[in-house]
């Protein structure tokens, strides 16, 4: 076994790594980025090297510094973790030529997997099952759209490198081709620095199928699947293991086409071999399709930790040290259902868009696994991506595991930022997803009703005044002394307090009342026990109450700038100019493209909100630019 690995990687996936190797008694470098001084897994880490600015250019894609980093402290080999360069097979070849294990598969590995047009034909001369589709190299627009005609609409466009759902777009109709596929390439492009496509059938109703594989570098065995149908915008939000309505002949033969994948290209380590499947008559071993191979370990290997017991980064430590597979494919069963819900610092409403912050607060609750790469007090960094955590449950069956993630997620804590939480809660108590009937549109199709939950309860905002009065914590016999019994509180709605006792409170609210009490076990509103909990920073006011409610203490003397007929678009975020589509002087219509922005590696059209002319044009493409900048300015309305 090695004595000491380095981890070219941050985040969640590191310290997770690092929990690992610290168990098997193995030492662990970290590096990191200028803005990653402070975080979580250089604190973890057993030692720690910088490696260059905050942009993953100049920090954790230097495959260079990574390596003499790795030499300069004595580090064995490199575990990549998920992202940068965890598929990177020139990186591997480098770490490799170094002296150094690369924690993995093979650079070729790497490769055959590494482009989808070339995975797939790959896949279908070892008897896997793949999707409908052109795969070719003529990428003439008008051959890739005669192609789409060949194939039927509705079609899927993807990036033949890369994955997360970038440079991917569906196209329903031959007259929406030719800017899908432009936007799609460009996307490309700046994701992975290619713009290949490949195009492909849309499954109609389709389920999102991965089965996780393990090999080392002969012979490979299967760890069962996971469903990680749950998607917005192909990006997976919640995934569970087992999928629910498997079928013990279609699980065998996903299995076999997975383990074949692998020991097609003498795969070594952990990977995933992700197919589409058509349940639109029930899970069949006739109806999935291989879309591509993950040669690395993914965001969602918790659930398969949990239904298997078999920790997968101890096996990658292992394999990668010179030891065969851990264990035969008899040896492996599964055990009750898990799932993961993917924790974002992202505004729901606002259409999803990554946020920022300082995560003033950070609980969750006992008895559940979260792996996290923050803490209490962390920057939330507009260079990385945005999420705080995944929150793991296991159960017997999938209705105790389901109900034990509804749960968390509704005792999970965090303020400082906006975040999901609200949303996963509502999926997770979603009927169609508690009755297993899910598919990859399922949150599209819901999303109103998903993202449209009720406000905050009256007890949450009764709560929220006494916290802005600063009564939160029952001093109010200190109040009665120097103020009047009935006090009027600055809140974002009009608002009062009255104090009978240091530990009972009326708040008068939107026309009713509400008798607080402070007891030994925490506050009762209205006779009932809230189980309540705060966080307070600055102005702002986070009650913790069956989910997470934000207000905010109003500053009399703060004065808000007001932009006379909305002709302003601001930034939502910090981010990338990467595109201007307008100048001074052209007139535009209500939804219009204006600017694309790159943040937290997605691209964001920002459209013209009502028709105009353009006033001024305040950026350019390749400006960094911070939240709420003016960007376009639209001439008054008449």
């Amino acid at each position: 076994m090695f004595r000491k690995i380095l981890i070219a990687n941050r985040g969640e996936i590191a310290c997770r790594v690092i929990d690992t190797a610290r168990r098997m008694g193995v030492a662990t470098v970290a590096v990191y980025s200028d803005a990653d001084a402070g975080a979580r897994h250089v604190a973890l880490a057993d030692e720690a090297v910088p490696i260059g600015g905050p942009a993953p250019k100049d920090s954790y894609l230097r495959g260079d510094a990574i390596i003499a980093a790795a030499r300069a402290t004595g580090a064995q080999a490199i575990h990549p973790g998920y992202g940068f360069l965890s598929e990177n097979p020139d990186f591997v070849d480098a770490v490799q030529a170094a002296g150094l294990v690369f924690i993995g598969p093979s650079g070729d590995a790497i490769r055959a997997m590494g482009l989808k047009d070339a995975a797939k034909a790959l896949m279908a001369q070892a008897g896997v099952p793949v999707v409908p589709g052109y795969h070719g190299d003529n990428q003439d627009p008008e051959h890739l759209a005669g192609a789409a005609d060949a194939i039927g609409y509705p079609v899927l466009i993807k990036a033949v490198a890369g994955g997360g759902g970038k440079g991917m777009r569906r196209v329903d109709h031959p007259r929406d081709f030719a800017d899908a596929l432009a936007s799609a390439q460009g996307e490309a492009r700046t994701a992975f620095g290619n713009p290949t496509v490949l195009i492909e059938k849309y499954v109609e109703k389709p389920r999102h199928i991965e089965v996780q594989v393990f090999g080392d570098g002969t012979r490979a065995l299967h760890l069962f699947e996971r469903d990680c149908s749950l998607q917005r915008r192909h990006q997976k939000v919640i995934e569970e293991a087992p999928a629910p309505g498997m079928t013990d002949a279609m699980r065998a033969a996903m299995g076999q086409a997975a383990v074949r994948a692998a020991e097609a290209i003498g795969y070594s380590g952990a990977g995933t071999v992700e197919f589409i499947v058509d349940a639109s008559e029930g899970l069949r071993p006739d109806r999935f399709w291989f879309m591509e191979m993950n040669t690395r370990l993914q965001v969602e290997h918790p659930v398969t930790e949990a239904i298997t017991g078999i920790d997968l980064v101890e096996w990658q430590l292992r394999v990668a040290a010179g030891e065969a597979l851990p264990a035969r494919q008899e040896d492996l069963e599964i055990r009750g259902h898990a799932f993961e819900a993917r924790l974002y610092a992202e505004d729901v409403p606002a259409g999803f868009l990554p946020a920022t912050g300082t995560l003033s607060h950070l609980r969750f609750p006992n008895g559940i696994r979260a792996d996290t790469g923050v803490r209490a007090g962390d920057t939330i960094s507009p260079w990385y991506d945005p999420m705080i955590a995944k929150v793991i449950t296991h159960g017997p069956t999938r209705a105790v595991a389901l109900a034990s993630l509804a749960r968390a997620l509704e005792e999970t804590e965090v303020a400082g930022s906006v975040t999901n939480l609200d949303f996963l809660g509502a999926l997770a108590r979603h009927p169609g997803f508690a009755a297993g009937d899910v598919d990859t549109g399922l949150i599209a199709r819901d999303l109103d009703a998903l993202v449209g939950a009720g406000g905050p309860p009256p007890a949450a905002v009764a709560l929220g005044v006494l916290a802005a009065a600063g009564l939160h914590e029952g001093q109010g016999a200190g109040f009665t002394l120097w103020s009047a019994l009935r006090r009027e509180v600055p809140f974002d709605r009009p608002a009062a307090v009255r104090v009978h006792a240091p530990d009972r409170i009326t708040v008068d609210l939107e026309g009713a009342s509400h008798d607080c009490q402070l007891r030994p076990d925490g506050w009762w509103v209205d006779g009932i026990k809230t189980g309540a909990r705060f966080a307070l920073s600055g102005p702002d006011i986070t009650v913790f109450l069956r989910g997470a409610h934000r207000f905010t203490r109003p500053d009399p003397l703060a004065r808000q700038a007001e932009v006379a007929g909305g002709g302003l678009t601001l930034a939502p975020m910090p981010g990338l100019v990467k595109a201007v589509f307008v100048t001074a002087g052209q007139a535009v219509a209500a939804g219009d493209r204006l600017v694309i922005l790159e943040a937290m590696k997605m691209e964001h059209t920002m459209t013209a909100a009502r028709d105009g002319v353009v006033a001024e044009v305040l950026v350019e493409a390749g400006s960094q630019v911070e939240a709420g900048a003016a960007l376009i300015r639209l001439e008054d309305e008449e």
